[in-house]
């Protein structure tokens, strides 16, 4: 029954989550909640170690809860959910392609999802922000306590050096690895 669960979850997810990899950011919240298969801060994990390894952030994060929930038949699976409504539309527009080129209906439906998608990109980009830079629970008592310094202090610094002319020619995995070193001196040091 869990697999059947994880190929649902994991393909509703895939056929609505129009723009990418952080597009199913608000559906994997919805889904940890509904389902209880982990936290925000998990998720804010998960986006962290998926971003950081080779391949789709979407299907990395449903490889992880896959395998995490059910093993190896997990991960197989809720990638599997994950890609086909994409494969499915693919094989369906490819089998359109020719006599829908120049169609306006196509082009506008194409313009009116690029604001959905940029939307839940956005809310996605918001979400994590939230989770890793304040420390809500906090908040209630000092104003010191609602950042979470370490954390804010290493983006402010990724983003000036993003700036900076010599660095800016880097690969933006030099930053995600000197990011992921110094986030986990910061963790072990107790900061």
């Amino acid at each position: 029954m869990i697999y059947l669960r994880l190929i649902y979850e994991f393909f509703k997810t895939g056929l609505f989550a129009v723009g990418g990899g952080l597009a199913t950011i608000p559906f994997l919240r919805d889904m940890g909640a509904s389902t209880g298969w982990f936290t925000d801060a998990d998720l804010t994990t998960m986006i962290a170690v998926s971003e950081s390894t080779p391949g789709p952030m979407g299907v990395n994060m449903a490889t992880y809860v896959g395998f995490h929930i059910a093993g190896i038949p997990g991960a197989v699976l809720a990638t599997l959910g994950l890609i086909t409504p994409s494969i499915i539309v693919i094989l369906i527009i490819a089998g359109f392609l020719a006599r829908f080129r120049e169609s306006r209906l196509v082009d506008s439906a194409f313009k009116g999802l690029r604001p959905a998608s940029t939307a839940l990109i956005a809310a996605a980009g918001l979400s994590v922000a939230k989770n890793v830079l304040l420390n809500l629970q906090g908040a209630e008592t000092a104003l010191a306590t609602l950042f979470r310094w370490p954390a804010l202090l290493l983006a402010a610094a990724v983003f000036i050096c993003m700036r900076i002319k010599p660095l800016k020619k880097l690969h933006p995995i030099v930053f995600i690895g000197v990011s992921a070193v110094l986030g986990a001196v910061f963790r072990f040091a107790g900061a």
